[in-house]
């Protein structure tokens, strides 16, 4: 086998088509042969540029088009490598590939060709998009934690929110004027003592958050999720403000059973809830902090599995209600139904599921839950959910939010990107462009904290604080793995590969207390790296890591000496490998220890509570007992390689 595969593969790369057509006649299936690299026949072929190879390939052997390699790359991958023109537009329009098609690091070969410096090739690429890349943006939109998104316009200006669930502050506000770069601008909830998320296991708190708007106040309502510990362990959380970015009034409290609420204004004035399962209606009262009807169903869905996250949209008389079903999985998914009136009955979509991902191996998956919205200049989008898997099915990353176009048909019903699923690449709107300032360096020389930071639960009073240019923080009473732990400073991991970075004053310790650099899911996960202090009063660099019920130690640790006052620890990230690092001038860095894969990172990585958020990075310190306060002089967070 080893020897036929050697012979077809020499025939493809010497172009020789007449000994490719001998071989084919006598053997079929070795166009099926794949290289030592596990790149198949027809690939190779089209990497090689030759346009009659390919075209003998795809119209007289068995060689199958929608094959892909490991990485998900398709034959127009590798035609894109090539260069050639021709080849790419023999390859899009006789076998209908497309130029816009992700692999699992959502790379297409329309960004390939750009990156070779292929430009005629990236022109017919650009043609047949209506657009070139610089007018092009790349789902998600909001990389890393930021599932359930809930989107309104008012003017110009565009405001979402995301779950937070036991993070504080609760419910990130974010801002934009394109619909493509987004940044925080407040929380729904930022008072400690109106979080009520003490007592609250992982994955509980503040899901799925709807803001909408209604007569000059933002209003946003959310699930509360209690613990699994008593009768009563969901109720509806609403807030407002005059401003987007707040402050909110404090939480008033609905106790309706369900998720996912949302809040619809009619044209009539009145005001109305909506929850799952399928979506169940009750009227509020004018400032929307009392259920003042029973609850109905208006419509269980169209899939009727999981039916969640319902909207409504009142348009040329008819109420459209979107609706995410099929689970958080693979299978999920945004459908529509109508009525001519608010409760019905409703008519499902004859085009759903509107929204959904079929191909289990693509980059973007888990597509549902999502809400539209009308730009200034009268386009539709769909914000929704999404998520990207690693390795055998792992969500490092936690659900996302992506983008896409609505179409109404001639019918009158919304699709969502011409109902191909989710997009890679994908036309801007047609609104100006406006980027925010990156924030991923933070010196901590301001009066408040960056809003891009968050907490696993309100810190201990004094437990954060911003002094002298410096971030001090003060050692939590309870260990990591407790949901006691506080004083834990984290953002988002945004990227698959990242590294961060921390400078920390190393301060006098008792032993058994700790501080330093901190990768963190929930209390049942993390690996934290810092200076540790044993009991003979020496201080070490060490590792631990904490996965479910277990607790782990690296076995080799490296003694601090005595008059150092300062260390930078670095982690840094490719894909589910981590490599940790330290240095004593900034300058030279050390290699510690690798961990490869930190899976437990993931929500499907540790089989325990509710896993329904994504890594986190960040700084942390563990007092016990004892007082400790440690000062960190800085954190960087670089996208990309090191």
């Amino acid at each position: 086998m080893i020897e036929d595969r050697m012979k077809i593969e020499e025939a493809i790369l010497r172009e020789n088509l007449d000994l490719l057509k001998e071989i084919l006649a006598e053997d079929p299936s070795t166009i099926d042969y794949r290289d030592e690299s596990g790149v198949c026949m027809s690939f190779i072929a089209a990497k090689t540029g030759n346009l009659s190879i390919v075209k003998y390939i795809v119209e007289y052997s068995r060689a199958s088009m929608n094959t892909v390699d490991s990485k998900n790359r398709n034959i127009l991958h590798y035609a894109a490598m090539s260069g050639n023109p021709q080849l790419a537009k023999y390859l899009v329009e006789k076998v209908g590939l497309s130029p816009v098609t992700p692999d699992v690091d959502l790379i297409t070969p329309f960004e390939i060709a750009h990156e070779k410096g292929y430009e005629k090739l990236e022109k017919y690429f650009e043609q047949i998009c209506g657009a070139g890349l610089s007018e092009m943006y790349k789902n998600p939109i909001r990389t890393g934690f930021y599932p359930d998104p809930s989107i309104v316009r008012v003017g110009e200006d565009y405001y979402m929110v995301n779950s937070s669930f036991i993070y504080f502050p609760c419910i990130p506000i974010s801002h934009s004027k394109d619909l493509i770069h987004w940044h925080i601008i407040g929380f729904a909830i930022t008072n400690p003592d109106w979080s009520y998320l003490d007592h609250l296991e992982g994955g509980r708190g503040y899901w799925a958050p709807d803001i909408s708007y209604y007569e000059g106040r933002f209003y946003i309502t959310a699930t509360y999720r209690l613990n699994d510990d008593g009768r009563i362990y969901r109720k509806q959380m609403v807030v407002s403000s005059e401003k987007p970015e707040g402050p909110y009034s404090k939480p008033v409290f609905i106790d309706e059973d369900g998720i996912d609420p949302s809040i619809f204004n009619d044209e009539d004035g009145k005001r109305y809830m909506l929850l799952n399962r399928g979506a169940r209606i009750f009227e509020l009262n004018k400032d929307a902090t009392k259920q003042i009807s029973e609850a109905k169903l208006l419509y269980y869905g169209d899939q009727k599995r999981a039916p969640e996250g319902p909207h409504l949209l009142k348009k040329d008389g008819f109420y459209y209600l979107f609706l995410a079903e099929g689970g958080t999985g693979p299978g999920h998914r945004i459908t529509v139904a109508r009525s001519g009136t608010l409760f019905g009955n409703y008519e499902p979509c004859p085009y759903n599921p509107i929204m959904a991902q079929w191909d289990e191996k693509a980059g973007i998956g888990r597509c549902g839950h999502g809400k539209p919205v009308q730009t200034q200049n009268g386009e539709w989008y769909m914000v929704y959910l999404c998520g990207r898997m690693l390795g055998d099915g792992y969500t490092i990353l936690g659900r996302e939010t992506a983008l896409d176009p609505i179409q109404w048909t001639l019918d009158g019903w919304p699709i969502v990107n011409g109902l191909k699923g989710p997009s890679t690449l994908q036309k801007k709107p047609n609104l100006p462009e406006c980027i925010w300032e990156n924030r991923d360096f933070d010196d901590f020389d301001y009066d408040s904290l960056s809003v891009d930071w968050v907490f696993p639960r309100p810190p201990e009073r004094n437990g954060i604080q911003l002094k002298n240019s410096k971030l001090w923080i003060r050692g939590s009473k309870a260990p990591l793995n407790s949901i006691e732990a506080r004083n834990i400073v984290l953002r988002r991991q945004k990227d698959f590969v990242f590294t961060a970075e921390t400078k920390m004053l190393v301060v006098p310790m008792y032993p058994g207390q700790d501080a330093g650099l901190i990768c963190y899911y929930d209390e049942n996960s993390w690996v934290k790296f810092g200076v540790f202090a044993a009991s003979d009063g020496s201080r070490y660099i060490k590792l631990a890591e904490h996965i479910g019920l277990e607790d782990f130690h690296s076995r080799e640790a490296v003694v601090l000496n005595s008059n150092e006052r300062e260390i930078y620890l670095q982690v840094r990230t490719n894909y589910l490998r981590r490599e940790f690092y330290y240095s004593m001038d900034g300058v030279s860095y050390s290699c510690f220890t690798t961990l490869n894969p930190v899976t437990y990172l993931s929500d499907e990585g540790v089989k325990m509570g509710k896993r329904f958020t994504g890594a986190m990075v960040g700084m942390y310190a563990y007092g016990g007992e004892k007082d400790l306060e440690v000062p960190f002089e800085y954190f960087r967070y670089i996208s990309g390689r090191h």
